[in-house]
């Protein structure tokens, strides 16, 4: 059972319960980072966002029902005030407990149902190469994302492709997507770019990152980047737990060379995943 489907489990059989990212990843048997990362590929939500908009939406049913005690409700689940549940409440829904109980109607709320923990089918890839990369050095454009929200993403590209070919220091011809400073809450900075032997002639508008020796698994996926997000399920939710490997804090570099066709969207981009030693 891949540790998404054991997430899920965990969250819906005691969410009404204090329920921490340590305790779901305990019981997913993978680690934060490794849950944090697969399950937000996978639902394109953080572990503990599902979590609170489950809560909330049980909460807005209740309601929805004619709740006498508001704090109670509030209390029932996890929050530990009026206050707290109420600004909660108005950022996920747009409305006020005391609103949604007056008119009694769920009809113009965004409610989040369960997940289902059949339904999601990510791709296959072959069996990886192992690597040990050398240190690199990237430029380009970037900026700070969240599984929840990667619509800037394509601009960062968009941005950087006048400049290929022209880059100071430019190595190869090969694009790279870099992920990095990942968070156990989806959080990541995303540099788009290229990498470069040295940042001394960079103009200042380029961002630099350095990446240090890193393990990584090279996975190769082949056909068309909107399809990029399943082939990362897989990593996260099916080979790794199979594999008995574990992800290490570092860089996830997207390498598209010349079997990539950056007009069409198609051809080939390499999954540099880095592994602890």
């Amino acid at each position: 059972m891949d540790p998404i489907k054991k997430a899920l489990w965990c969250i819906e059989s005691r969410f009404t319960a204090p329920l921490s990212l340590d305790e779901i990843a305990e019981a997913s048997g993978v680690s934060r980072f490794h849950l944090s990362r697969a399950f937000g590929v996978a639902t394109g939500r953080s572990v503990m966002r599902y979590v609170r908009e489950r809560r909330l939406t049980e909460a807005a049913r209740r309601l929805a029902e004619g709740a006498p005690d508001i704090l109670q409700v509030a209390l029932d689940w996890g929050y530990g005030s009026h206050e707290a549940f109420t600004r909660a409440f108005r950022e996920q829904f747009g409305v006020t407990p005391e609103d949604l109980r007056a008119r009694r109607d769920l009809s113009a709320l965004t409610l989040v149902e369960p997940l289902s923990m059949h339904d999601i089918s990510p791709t296959t890839l072959a069996e990886p190469r192992f690597v040990t990369g050398k240190p690199l050095l990237f430029a380009g454009f970037g900026g700070h994302f969240s599984v929840d929200n990667t619509a800037g993403i394509p601009l960062l590209w968009q941005k950087i492709v006048p400049h290929f070919g022209h880059i100071p220091g430019q190595i190869g011809h090969a694009a790279y997507g870099v992920s990095h400073n990942c968070d156990d809450q989806g959080a990541f900075d995303y540099l788009a770019g290229v990498e470069v032997s040295s940042f001394s002639d960079l103009p200042q508008e380029f961002e630099r990152l350095r990446v240090p020796e890193q393990h990584y698994a090279v996975f190769e996926y082949d056909g068309h980047i909107t399809g990029i997000k399943q082939a990362f399920e897989f990593i996260w939710r099916e080979w790794l737990p199979k594999s008995g490997r574990e992800p290490a804090l570092g860089a996830t570099l997207e390498r598209m060379d010349e079997r990539f066709n950056g007009a069409t969207g198609n051809g080939v981009v390499e999954i540099w995943l880095a592994l602890k030693g």
